[in-house]
């Protein structure tokens, strides 16, 4: 082969090795972004597998017609999430918690009983407040117009024992307006209290203005003013002994968005 085509290969050749050059280097940046994408992916998968858990809340009574909303709400948001409620007054769940029994979050209907378990749970956040009412028979037949009629002695009243959070707050409001009522029975939680009166066992009783949305005809609900009433605040926390600390604690941040918000707003619990 002649000097000349000697030349014409070698530059050909160096030319070849120099386009190559940036193309394989474009392949390399590419394979490592695409290795990179799917590392990202990866761990984000991680993330929402460490998230997903069977929870157990325990929850006060008065929460167990929007807590069941919310928690379907929940669970369709988050895939792989089970949440199961055991609900009852604060004070039976405080209770439970002091005997270990297992579970991963609290919300009680009162600031007091949480206080009293700064032990066991963690750091708690108000999620929603409540107001009382007074629930009375069906077509209100005593004519129960404002509080002071519950002294009236033809009047069976039912109300909360005086430990469970609604049976605390009625005490402060009838107290406040020096107002004495003997209950026929004091109840273990607002439920029991609501259920006397509609099934006509108690001609009045004191509830929270949420629990007698579902009751319908079946009792004649008086509000009771600002200026007289007692307002519930309903602090939630993670427990210290739940095994899955990461998806409890990710339920109880989601109780303050917007969505877990509206939902208790619609259910007649008041902005926090």
């Amino acid at each position: 082969m002649s000097p000349i085509l000697n030349r014409r290969s070698a530059v050909a050749a160096a030319l070849t090795a120099a386009l190559l050059v940036p193309a394989l280097s474009a392949c390399g940046s590419s394979d490592k972004k695409a290795a990179a994408d799917t590392g990202a992916s990866a761990s984000a998968s991680a993330s929402a597998e460490a998230k997903a858990a069977n929870l157990t809340v325990l929850a006060a009574s008065s929460l167990t017609d929007v807590f069941k909303t919310a928690g379907a709400a929940y669970e369709k948001a988050h895939p792989g999430t089970k949440i199961t409620f055991s609900f009852a007054g604060s004070q039976e769940l405080a209770a439970q918690v002091k005997q270990g029994a297992p579970a991963d979050a609290l919300v009680t209907a009162d600031t007091k009983t949480m206080d009293g378990l700064k032990a066991e749970t963690n750091d708690a956040s108000i999620i929603a407040k409540n107001r009382l009412v007074i629930a009375a028979g069906k077509g209100n037949p005593f004519k129960v117009d404002e509080l002071k009629d519950l002294a009236d002695s033809k009047i069976k009243v039912v109300l909360a024992a005086p430990e469970v959070p609604v049976g605390r707050y009625s005490k402060q409001i009838l107290d406040a307006q020096k107002i004495e009522v003997k209950p026929v029975s004091q109840e273990p939680n607002v439920r029991a209290v609501l259920s006397k009166v509609e099934l006509g066992e108690a001609d009045a009783g004191l509830v929270y203005k949420t629990d007698t949305i579902k009751s319908g005809d079946k009792v004649s609900v008086v509000d009771i003013p600002d200026a007289e009433n007692a307002v519930a605040s309903y602090p939630a926390a993670t427990l210290k002994a739940s095994k899955n600390a990461e998806a409890a604690a990710a339920f109880v941040a989601w109780l303050s968005t917007p969505e877990a918000q509206k939902i208790l707003q619609d259910a007649g619990f008041q902005k926090v």
